[in-house]
């Protein structure tokens, strides 16, 4: 081919055109080109040197133009091919993009319905998970089937597909119709294999059949507001893909379809039933009482309804769902389906209903929740349906219900069987905590308020959201308590309350002043911060309350000299340095005054039928269990018997209660060390309660540990020493020890003000000789936690004891010495270093010391009678040889919706009264309790209680 002047050659290979059907998803356009694969000649203008015959070159370009024209045709065609070919291609691309992701297409309908399907969780309940999708039932994976049609000027298009799970599969209908060039759902319906049967079947195979309505049919409604009755869906096969034309009453085929158009909670009847009548949720006024009930118990709900209930032909379904939960399923104990059966009908599902009573328009239903049901807030869902047609009728229950442990039902695991106490430990709303120390005890009254706006909320948002407790664990209160005992403090999860032992507040409130966990849960509920600040008894007191809101048996229980031990070695190891003076820096144990927790009451399924009852658990953050600061639930039999390894943290209280105290002589960091006494009985002392129905203290220590130098007692620490790991519990454990012992001799009741001694008795028990005998006695105060704090007083005394005297050493310590150093519990710690001299022997001995604060008295000047008002006056003595200045009276009583703050106008000067009067008008009768507390610069955390018992008024007297 010879080129033309100004064209460049090409010479093109074909390729043929491949094109597909435009059904096909895809499509393939192979449109190739390639330039000639010799290299273009370069056209020049010079002539060319040979010459040519004038005839031949005429012909010869002539020749040449033909074929130029004829090769710039087959070009140009070429370019148009490709352009065609292009275009088309584009086109097809943005067919198949827009059939597939374009909202309006029929597989953006499909996608957006099939979505639908799969997050309505009575499409999940029918099918059962996993599901899977077909276009066809021969299982297929091939393009769903879909139309269109025209009715009233409107287009609509029709869809239908298989979805199939793990108990069924279905066939969905689809309708959507087009609004302004936009495709909207209409209606979506569902047909159940193998679950539609005739309708000649009984009623009872029929509801053993169904997992919501009778017949097992489940609906996807279309969106509406909550709380009210929806359309019914025509699943007759006749009528499909159409949808059915539903009037509003709710009429299909000429068969009216019941429908719900009330729900009563019966919130008098259920809380009077499941003594649940005194939460805050429950006395709203109409609409807004929210229905409490217990686990295991029935509850009734009245249904209003829009006919007659026929029992031939109507059915009805509850669904139950945990609020909050995204995804409920029947595995996790999540979703609940159960069918409404008659009276004497029996369903295998763990949650019952029946038809309690049947009235014009009118059914009362009596529903039973599972003595295992998931503790915490359910939505439930009411299903209608009759034989008559294959609509039904969703209504959604506008608020949800409260289910919490029930010690009251025989199968649930927090039962207690004695009424009395389950009055004491469930349903009291205030009690007596236990401070001080073994030789001075001092209750203070608490206010649990676990009935109180608010704290239920609380206790649930602290169980889900604070100690993240998986769904499966909710129903079980081991799980539950454990995690409570995390959530309550707030080192590593933010909760409830922050601990502060020290002697600085700023920013909080001082432990010392909280009166009641009301106040403590409200403040955290609303700003989800940790409350400022909190101690051992703090913790206590509103883990009780979280406990006893949600159902679950708990008392606040106190164990003096209580230790605590860090190294898990059963002991409590002190370091003495040559004056006497405990070496804080290598004691990392610690013997606390007195330390608080709680018990809980139920069954250990995860153990013995042995370690079932009281269980310990403690949200005061010690030491880390499974990463979180958390105690328990530890079996208290189990800590009995010395079982230091059952869950959990077994181990730690059994060190809490009986523990060894071991006192060390340290020389020098290159010195062995000295053992100088060993103390058995010290640990573990009048763990205390308050008692069932009275104000007064009851002693369990019995029921942690065996009496003191009994046989059992020490066969329980050797087999504890045996378990443990600690290497220095073993060398113990091997070695035995013979001391002297010496004396302390206290007064115990020493009031705030006074001066007191300290006293040393020494024994020279030989009958001929006689010793020299150095002592060292010295006061520090101490923090309750057994943290030493300032140096009081210190003396060094020499004495000669003759053979068979008995002398004494004494310290006097004045107001004026050791009043500018008290700390917040008035406790003192004493100790002694007496050396033997021309012996190797010395004697180390230590004790708690606490002077006494005055007690407020509270006299009543009315009869306490529901609606009146109650006069009262509280007074104590100043007991300090100084005024009391910028003093106040904090008063907690019922009708108080918040803490009564009194002023004090004038210092409260020498042995002169601090009194106040304040007022209250009772709300309920029964048993009430003030309790005040006091605080001034010079004196404070003085408070006092008074009981008395609330008459009902006197209209209500004369109707009984």
């Amino acid at each position: 081919m010879i080129p033309i002047r100004g064209l460049p050659c090409f010479l093109f290979r074909r390729y043929p055109i491949t094109t597909v059907s435009s059904n096909s998803y895809f499509c393939c356009y192979n449109i190739t080109f390639n330039v000639n694969v010799k290299q273009c000649h370069r056209y020049s203008t010079q002539r060319d040197i040979t010459k040519i015959d004038p005839k031949e070159a005429k012909n010869k370009v002539s020749t040449d133009f033909v074929e130029v024209v004829k090769q710039n045709t087959i070009s140009a065609g070429y370019l148009i091919i490709i352009a065609v070919g292009i275009t088309l291609s584009i086109y097809i691309i943005y067919s198949i993009v827009h059939e597939l992701f374009s909202s309006n297409s029929p597989y953006g309908v499909y996608n957006r319905a099939l979505d639908r399907c799969q997050k309505d969780i009575k499409v999940l309940d029918a099918l059962g998970e996993p599901i899977k999708v077909y276009g066809e039932g021969r299982r297929r994976r091939n393009h769903f089937s879909h139309g269109f049609y025209e009715k009233d000027g409107m287009k609509y298009l029709t869809l239908k597909f298989y979805m199939e799970g793990k108990r069924r599969r279905g066939i969905v209908y689809v309708e959507a119709k087009n609004v302004s060039g936009n495709y909207e759902l209409t209606h979506i319906y569902m047909k159940l294999d193998d679950i539609l049967g005739s309708h000649q079947r009984s009623r009872k195979e029929m509801l053993k059949k169904c997992c919501s309505c009778f017949t097992g049919f489940k609906a996807v409604f279309q969106p509406q507001d909550s709380g009210t009755a929806l359309k019914p869906i025509c699943t007759k096969p006749e009528c499909m893909p159409r949808p059915p034309n539903v009037s509003e009453s709710g009429e299909h085929y000429g068969v009216p379809i019941l429908t719900i158009h009330h729900v009563d909670p019966c919130i008098g009847e259920n809380g009077n039933d499941h003594k649940t009548s005194r939460y805050e949720l429950m006395t709203r006024q109409g609409d807004e009482a929210r229905l409490v009930v217990r686990r295991g118990q029935p509850f009734y709900l009245h249904l209003s309804l829009s006919r007659d209930y026929d029992p031939t032909i109507d059915g009805i379904s509850l669904i139950f769902t945990v609020d909050g939960v995204e995804q409920p399923q029947y595995g996790h104990g999540t979703l609940v389906a159960t069918p409404v059966l008659e009276p004497g009908e029996y369903s295998e599902a763990s949650w019952q209903s029946t038809i309690d009573a049947i009235e014009p328009a009118f059914v009362r239903l009596k529903i039973t929740p599972s003595p295992n049901a998931i503790v915490g807030k359910w939505k439930m869902d009411i299903d209608t349906k009759n034989r008559e047609s294959e609509g039904a009728v969703s209504y959604t229950m506008e608020h949800p219900i409260y289910v919490i442990f029930n010690p009251w039902c025989e199968e649930d695991t927090v039962y207690m069987e004695d009424e009395a106490r389950k009055q004491e430990y469930v349903m009291a709303d205030d009690g007596l905590i236990w401070r001080g120390s073994y030789n001075r005890l001092r209750p203070t009254v608490w206010k649990y308020s676990q009935f109180e706006r608010d704290v239920l909320d609380c206790a649930l948002h602290l169980v889900i959201n604070v100690g993240k407790v998986r769904i499966s664990g909710r129903n079980d209160p081991v799980v539950v308590s454990r995690v409570l005992s995390a959530a309550v403090n707030s080192p590593d999860d933010n909760g409830a309350v922050m601990g502060n032992w020290s002697d600085d507040y700023e920013g909080g409130t001082p432990p010392t002043k909280w009166m009641g966990s009301q106040k403590i849960l409200q403040q955290y509920y609303k700003t989800k911060k940790p409350v400022k600040y909190g101690q051992c008894w703090v913790f206590s007191g509103v883990l009780a309350t979280v406990c006893r809101t949600l159902g679950i048996p708990c008392r606040v229980v106190t164990n003096y000299s209580s230790a605590h031990d860090t190294q898990s070695s059963l002991t409590v190891d002190y370091f003495v340095d040559a004056e006497g003076k405990i070496m804080e820096e290598l004691n990392s144990d610690s013997i606390w005054n007195f330390h608080v927790w709680n018990e809980v009451w139920m069954k250990r399924l995860d153990l013995a039928p042995d370690c079932d009852g009281w269980q310990a658990i403690d949200a005061t953050p010690q030491e880390l269990s499974e990463n979180g600061y958390r105690c328990g639930p530890a079996s208290v039999a189990a800590v009995k018997n010395g079982e230091v390894l059952r869950p959990y943290d077994n181990a730690f209280l059994f060190a809490e209660v009986n523990a060894d105290k071991i006192f060390w002589r340290y020389n020098g960091p290159t010195q062995p060390l000295k053992l100088i006494r060993k103390d058995i009985y010290g640990i573990g002392q009048l763990i205390s309660t308050k008692a069932v129905g009275r104000w007064i203290r009851e002693d369990i220590t019995h029921t942690y540990k065996y009496p003191e130098k009994s046989d059992e007692e020490r066969a329980a620490m050797i087999k504890a020493l045996r378990q443990s790991e600690s290497l220095f519990s073993r060398y113990y454990l091997n070695e035995e020890f013979n001391d002297v012992m010496f004396t302390f001799e206290l007064r115990d009741d020493i009031i705030i003000g006074q001066p007191f001694s300290v006293v040393l008795l020494i024994k020279n028990r030989s009958s001929y000789q006689q010793y020299e005998v150095s002592v060292i006695l010295r006061v520090e105060t101490v923090l309750y936690t057994g943290r030493v704090g300032t140096p009081v007083k210190k003396a060094q005394i020499e004495r000669l004891v003759k053979p068979g005297v008995l002398e004494d050493v004494r310290m006097d310590v004045a107001w004026e010495e050791y009043g500018p150093r008290l700390l917040d519990q008035c406790a003192f710690n004493i100790a002694c270093l007496a050396t033997v001299k021309d012996t190797n022997f010395e004697y180390f001995a230590q004790d708690d010391f606490r002077v006494r604060k005055p007690d407020i008295k509270i006299e009543l000047l009315d009869e306490p009678i529901v609606g009146e008002t109650l006069n009262a006056t509280a007074r104590f003595k100043n007991p300090l040889p100084i005024p009391l200045r910028k003093g106040r009276f904090l008063i907690e009583g019922p009708g108080l919706e918040q803490q009564l703050k009194i002023k004090l106008s004038e210092p409260v000067e020498v042995d002169a009264d601090a009194e106040c009067s304040f007022s209250m008008t009772p709300k309920q009768e029964g048993r009430a309790t003030i309790a005040a507390k006091f605080y001034s610069k010079e004196l404070e955390d003085v408070d006092g209680f008074v009981n008395f018992m609330v008459k009902p008024t006197k209209e209500s007297l004369s109707n009984d």
